[in-house]
């Protein structure tokens, strides 16, 4: 043991610290004695939780390695760049399995750590990477910071971590997830910091959680009933090596789908930009949320990591075990890439798995988030080679799991390397699925492409052809024309082409075929014609979308006509052109006033709303019937470009409610002959081709129509009539 004194006089304080401990030279600012109290020890401590964890005296320190010969604990101060002390941990003492563990006793929050890996002559091959000179991130960590700059270092800043010891506890009152049922639901995508950056968004701290929270009065307004949050984890906005080649602005990584801390929020959405700040900020946001009826789900990314392939840096995975988190050629130790991001997680492997389910069980019980949605999901189901699992632990844990039993999970069915799983995602019953068939079959049909009619009357009504085998509802359909991938919906009604010439990757970067159409022109016009073509084609898609069974997701800012001038792949830019502009909402107010007005019409039909494909188990039943332009006959041939569809909703065999879709997809006007029902009049809800406030009426102020028997519907139209009866029951 190594005696350090401190104090006024050497005899005052006495702190043993174990052989072979470092300890940094002591300085004004990088003191041993100043983070510890003469309660100091160091302890055998325990394997058991992973990561840094608080207790009673001090904090215990636990990490996973199987292939490393040893294992330094390394402690700092704040701001400082040199470690404070640095403690080896003993094999013999200090490591149960494969568990490196100690306790530091005398020790509080707000301590800055890691670690070094090192390796032994066994493990020098292509496959491992231990490098004793790089202080690792802990994976477990609750909180991470930059890693302070060599003073004389002038190259740009690179993305050096620390972990931080964080004090989690918070007043959470009798706040908990929502639990909002599936078939009610309307999700809303957005970024942290694009929503409220803009200059005009009036919130006091613009890109971060707080200034989401003073957005929330507008979300409950507009009508959605949960946020889904682009990554909100650690990542390093500095990994992008281009520059836009036209104004030379060197280009980030704004959208954060690079991870290199899977449980500490990114330090740039807190205000003050403190591990515990940002924390706490972020329980609060959710808080808030939960207060408003609105729940949170967190866009996670398990399928890769920051550390991308051989040629970036090492942060933490790849040098504490490289070939059990990653999946690894094990002759050449080049990484099997599945993400398109350099890297792949060897996700069924027992340690990553338990890693996988840690972090999402974090989330739920310390802020109560209501649900998760994985990016490029099917890479949760290859094993260790890349092959496709029948059975994947992983995907079968997470969906048992009983943290997670009324947590919404989602999945991006598919991968970079061309697996498809929309519709046969494994453990289908507890996972609702991203159906990008829906996004692709609206598109075509707004456009007018030939023979889609009935693969969109499919999608209009669930997808039954993905979702009903396996007992499993429409509401396993998330259905979506756009989302943070590809163009706005207005972008998607104004460019023919992706226009991603500012990514610096000369256009080749982002989705080609987008199965958009520009209305008659290239991007920005004053052609009145055009515009008012454009601003009626982004209403039929809304239609189409938030009157189709299944659950609707939105695009933040598509409800008021939000640009991105054609670019399709924005991961890069962290300027106005992602960022939502505010004066939106007032130039494009009667469009705004749409989307609000067709949630709340969905809201108030259950008939919109299906739980089942079969009934939804009791004295309540939806039927639907097809039409074309003549009743009972609808239009299935391949030159077709419209569809009828009239929805009934009845109880003990009393109707309740009638809703009558018409869409017209063809260039020219079509009349439709409308359906009897009874002692039930047709009002009008919604005609696209009308201008402002008649394009789609308050709930109440439908009127009948003059003709009960046909409805000539305009060119690119939708229309929407509901069956009225005088002082007739409806139950929402």
């Amino acid at each position: 043991m190594l005696a350090i004194y401190g104090g006024s006089s050497p005899l005052q304080t006495k702190i043993l610290i174990p052989s072979g401990a470092v300890v940094g030279e002591a300085s004004e600012e990088n003191n041993f004695l100043d983070i510890i109290s003469p309660a100091f020890e160091f302890a055998r401590g325990n394997a058991l939780p992973l990561g840094a964890t608080i207790q009673r005296g001090g904090i215990n320190f636990s990490v996973f390695s199987e292939r490393a010969a040893g294992v330094t604990l390394v402690l700092y101060r704040v701001g400082v760049q040199d470690p404070v002390v640095e403690f080896p941990l003993d094999p013999r003492v200090n490591r149960s399995g494969n568990i490196w563990h100690a306790f530091v006793g005398g020790i509080d929050p707000g301590i800055q750590y890691g670690y070094r890996m090192r390796g032994s002559p066994s493990t020098a091959d292509p496959i491992n990477h231990f490098d004793p000179g790089v202080v690792l991130l802990d994976p477990y960590a609750r909180g991470c910071v930059r890693a302070p700059q060599p003073a004389s270092d002038s190259s740009p800043p690179q993305f050096l971590r620390r972990s931080v010891i964080v004090d989690t506890q918070f007043d959470w009152d009798h706040d908990q997830p929502l639990d909002h049922p599936w078939a009610d639901s309307i999700l809303y995508e957005l970024h942290v910091r694009a929503f409220t950056k803009h200059a005009n968004s009036g919130v006091n701290s613009p890109g971060t959680f707080a200034g989401l929270s003073q957005k929330i009065p507008y979300l409950k307004d507009l009508g959605v009933t949960a946020v889904e949050l682009m990554p909100v984890t650690e990542f390093d906005e500095l990994d992008n090596p281009r520059t836009d080649p036209t104004t030379q602005r060197r280009l980030v990584n704004f959208w954060g789908y690079h991870p290199l801390s899977f449980f500490a929020p990114h330090l740039p959405y807190g205000s003050d930009q403190s591990p515990e700040g940002t924390l706490r900020e972020m329980k609060e946001m959710v808080a808030a949320f939960h207060s408003s009826e609105i729940e949170v789900i967190l866009d996670v990314v398990f399928n890769h990591t920051g550390e991308g392939g051989t040629d970036h840096a090492t942060s933490s995975f790849r040098g504490m075990d490289n070939s059990v988190y990653y999946l690894v050629d094990p002759a050449t130790g080049e990484y099997m890439d599945y993400s398109g991001c350099g890297n792949t997680l060897n996700c069924n492997h027992p340690v990553v798995r338990d890693f996988v389910l840690d972090c999402l069980r974090y989330w739920v019980t310390e802020l109560h988030i209501d649900g998760f949605r994985f990016d490029l999901a099917s890479i949760l189901g290859r094993g260790k080679n890349g092959e496709v699992l029948a059975n994947p632990p992983l995907i079968e844990r997470i969906a048992a799991d009983p943290i997670l039993a009324r947590t919404k999970l989602i999945a991006e069915a598919w991968d970079a390397r061309g697996l498809y799983q929309v519709g046969s995602f494994p453990e289908g019953k507890r996972w609702a699925e991203w159906n990008g068939r829906f996004r692709d079959d609206v598109r075509k049909f707004l456009i007018g492409e030939p023979g889609v009619v009935p693969a969109l009357a499919t999608r209009l009504t669930g997808s039954a052809d993905l979702y009903q085998s396996g007992g499993r509802a429409p509401y396993h359909s998330i259905n979506f024309v756009t989302c943070h991938d590809g163009f706005t919906l207005a972008d998607l009604v104004s460019y023919n082409q992706k226009h991603n010439e500012a990514n610096g990757e000369g256009n080749r970067d982002g989705a080609s075929d987008n199965n958009s159409w520009n209305c008659g022109h290239e991007g920005p016009t004053e052609q009145d014609e055009i515009t008012t073509l454009r601003i009626r084609q982004i209403k039929n898609a809304a239609t189409l979308l938030l009157l189709s069974h299944g659950v609707p997701m939105l695009l933040a800012g598509d409800e008021m006509g939000r640009t991105q001038g054609g670019n399709n792949n924005l991961y890069c830019h962290d300027t106005e052109v992602s960022w939502i502009d505010w004066a939106l909402v007032h130039k494009n107010a009667s469009l705004l006033l749409f989307f609000r007005r067709l949630i709340a019409f969905r809201k108030s039909h259950r008939a919109l709303r299906r739980n089942s494909f079969v009934g939804d188990g009791n004295s309540s039943s939806i039927e639907m019937v097809w039409h074309g332009t003549r009743l009972f006959h609808p239009d299935w041939c391949p030159d077709s470009r419209s569809l009828a569809l009239h929805l009934s909703e009845s109880e003990d065999g009393i109707a309740q409610d009638h809703i009558y879709l018409i869409s017209n997809a063809y260039w020219e006007s079509l009349s439709f002959e409308l359906p009897r029902i009874g002692d039930w009049h047709w009002a009008r809800v919604i005609d696209t081709s009308a201008a402002t406030p008649h394009d789609m009426v308050a709930a109440g102020d439908e009127s009948r129509l003059e003709c009960q028997d046909r409805y000539t519907v305009q060119p690119r139209s939708t229309v929407v009539l509901l069956g009225k009866m005088a002082d007739a029951p409806r139950r929402s």
